[in-house]
């Protein structure tokens, strides 16, 4: 029996898992790789992969003032403006902590179409979605937590993390970095990490304890979790990538389930 099936005893009416290897390939799958399932949260992989386009583009830098006084792309890629988490009051000093922010991204997705003249859900569809044939995938509101998508298609987004084809591996690999080191902050259901470490829109798994994804995976581990019950991972030390939906909101289940899940899969598949 897959190790996979474990979903079904989730408490989601509906949950599906893909596991991709480090050529893009699929190495198991479990539940309906086709529905559609809302991201929340991991819409901003998808938002951060858009905006790493435009830097690559010129149609945006990382030096652009944006957000805040003080305030950069740059900062708010990586959480740092200051932003509170759903609003736009300022909870801290521009890069003194990593405040996760839906507001950052939100200030992002308006520079960029000011820069463009694009919104940009047609951005995206056009730098991310149509290149890599996520048909299914769209942003429809808010680039930090609107998103909808199957895993059928963000297994093609997994493959693009290990060998990009629309952006340099040079600038994913700075992405995947972490930026403004040494930053303490909140976890969103986790609580205070110190540091809670992060690159350019992607959470990077670090030293942090407690963590969704497992107690094995190597510090390089990137990716995000949302809060309607998903999560995208990639661990660039064994090439190996889990995509997982449900349509059970975060919660205590997920805490408990996600990271011990997330092992089992890091030592079946990696070896």
């Amino acid at each position: 029996m897959s190790i996979l099936s474990q979903i079904d005893q989730w408490p989601s009416e509906n949950a599906v898992s893909v596991v991709v290897d480090g050529q893009g390939q699929v190495l198991d799958q479990h539940g309906d790789v086709n529905r559609v399932y809302t991201l929340a949260s991991v819409t901003k992989l998808l938002s951060a992969y858009t905006f790493l386009v435009a830097l690559e583009e010129e149609a945006i830098s990382l030096d652009d003032p944006a957000g805040p006084e003080g305030s950069t792309v740059h900062h708010l890629l990586a959480h740092t403006a200051g932003y509170d988490f759903d609003s736009e009051t300022i909870r801290f000093e521009v890069g003194t902590k990593r405040g996760y922010s839906n507001t950052g991204f939100e200030k992002l997705a308006a520079h960029l179409e000011q820069e463009t003249g694009m919104s940009m859900a047609e951005y995206a569809h056009e730098a991310v979605f149509a290149p890599l044939g996520m048909d299914q995938t769209q942003i429809a509101g808010s680039c930090a937590k609107d998103g909808r998508s199957t895993a059928a298609d963000l297994t093609k987004f997994a493959a693009e993390l290990m060998n990009p084809t629309i952006i340099a591996k040079e600038t994913l690999d700075d992405a995947t970095r972490v930026h403004f080191e040494n930053l303490a902050g909140i976890l969103p259901g986790y609580g205070r990490q110190n540091p809670n470490d992060w690159g350019l829109g992607f959470e990077i798994r670090s030293t942090k304890n407690p963590h969704w994804t497992g107690a094995n995976h190597p510090a390089s581990t990137f990716g995000h979790f949302g809060q309607s019950g998903t999560f995208l991972w990639v661990d660039p030390v064994h090439r190996l990538a889990c995509v997982t939906l449900t349509d059970k909101n975060f919660g205590q289940w997920a805490v408990e389930a996600w990271a011990p899940f997330n092992d089992q899969v890091l030592e079946a598949y990696s070896a």
